[in-house]
């Protein structure tokens, strides 16, 4: 089978709205009605049928839609040693409405042995076939690094890590041997989603996660140290991209702000292969910062919202690509949604139906722009 990598011509970011099944049987597990056995069985028969629809609607890439996690993020970081699953007594506040209250909290050494994500990976990967490749998410290093000072977290961040060098090894080691086992699984494009870049932009919202006392020229080059060091050194055949939101849950949005500031770091510096970039309202900003994007590095152009079931006009979008095109030619550019159709497990306000033809939509328009070859 050759070797094909993500982005696609028509791609999407990988998590899908949850089957009621998958709900249902979540919650009995939580309630304790079910074993983690015929939970995970649940899991599979759902992620089976997503994958088989991912391919019905022609996609390249196959993902297990994020199943198996309740967020985008904390999932994987509770997976890693050294961090711990925490409750606290409120979520993240988004533009309309209070997230759940889940968050990671170190305990000791971060540590990235036996990650349970490269397991799920494994599942997936035995549906690929020629012209269909699995893609695995997980959040971004500097993404865990945030959540770990979010609020008082901090507070045993620091008394484990007083010294912030040491941390950032760590989260970035604890990456390294995750990468490593997701490649020897089989595993050639790996995605980190990365809501920081969104969240440094806009300082309203940073200051009430994070506190006073930061510049984001300070937060942008520890963010951009982390993500490099986590990914130095990957084998040449092994594709990594990101993500770059501001946040998705229940149709609700975190921050706001253009790409500007950040652009000259995540855009110009970042040394990853591919940017799936949000881009489907006003808040993102226009298109100029591509300008930054560092040569050969590939734009996934996201004009497509996930958060409405209201399809966009197809001439639209198509004057948008050709708006970006000033700034990245497009050989480089790339189509999906601005991001998944359920970071969490609530998912957005729209039908499975709904989500489809968000997809048929997409590909229809990449098809027109670009021929159109993966």
């Amino acid at each position: 089978m050759a070797t094909l990598h993500a982005p696609f011509r028509y791609d999407y970011v990988g998590s899908f709205l949850r089957p009621e099944a998958l709900k249902k049987a979540r919650a009995d597990f939580e309630a304790g009605a079910i074993s983690a056995t015929e939970l995970a069985t649940v899991e599979n028969d759902a992620i089976e049928d997503l994958v088989a629809k991912q391919k019905a609607a022609g996609y390249h890439v196959i993902t297990d839609g994020e199943f198996r996690r309740s967020y985008w993020h904390l999932d994987f970081m509770w997976g890693l040693g050294g961090i711990e699953h925490i409750e606290l007594d409120h979520g993240y506040q988004f533009h309309s409405e209070e997230t759940t209250h889940g968050s990671a909290r170190v305990t000791g050494r971060i540590r990235g042995e036996n990650h349970p994500f490269v397991q799920h990976y494994a599942f997936v990967k035995q549906f690929e076939e020629e012209g269909v490749i699995a893609k695995q998410t997980i959040p971004s290093p500097a993404q865990t690094l945030a959540e770990l000072f979010r609020e008082d977290n901090g507070i045993e961040t620091t008394r484990v890590y007083p010294k912030l060098d040491e941390l950032i090894t760590d989260i970035a080691t604890a990456y390294r041997q995750v990468i490593s086992d997701l490649y020897a699984a089989g595993c050639r494009t790996i995605q980190l989603d990365d809501c920081t870049w969104g969240m440094i932009a806009d300082s309203s919202f940073w200051k009430a996660m994070a506190g006073s006392g930061f510049t984001l020229e300070d937060e942008a080059e520890k963010y951009l140290r982390i993500n490099n060091l986590a990914i130095e050194g990957k084998p040449d055949d092994l594709v990594i991209n990101t993500h770059i939101c501001r946040g998705n849950y229940h149709s609700d949005y975190a921050c706001t702000g253009p790409y500007d500031a950040v652009a000259p770091y995540v855009f110009a510096q970042e040394n990853v292969d591919a940017l799936y970039l949000e881009y489907d309202d006003e808040r993102s900003g226009g298109f100029e910062p591509l300008a930054q994007v560092s040569p050969g590095k590939k734009v996934v152009l996201g004009l497509i919202t996930t958060k409405s079931p209201t399809l966009e006009d197809k001439g639209s979008v198509i004057r948008r690509i050709r708006e970006a095109e000033q700034y990245v030619s497009l050989d480089r550019l790339y189509l999906s949604p601005q991001c998944g159709f359920a970071s969490c497990e609530i998912g957005n306000k729209l039908t499975e139906d709904e989500q489809w033809a968000k997809l048929a939509l997409v590909k229809e328009i990449a098809e027109e722009v670009w021929g159109c070859l993966p």
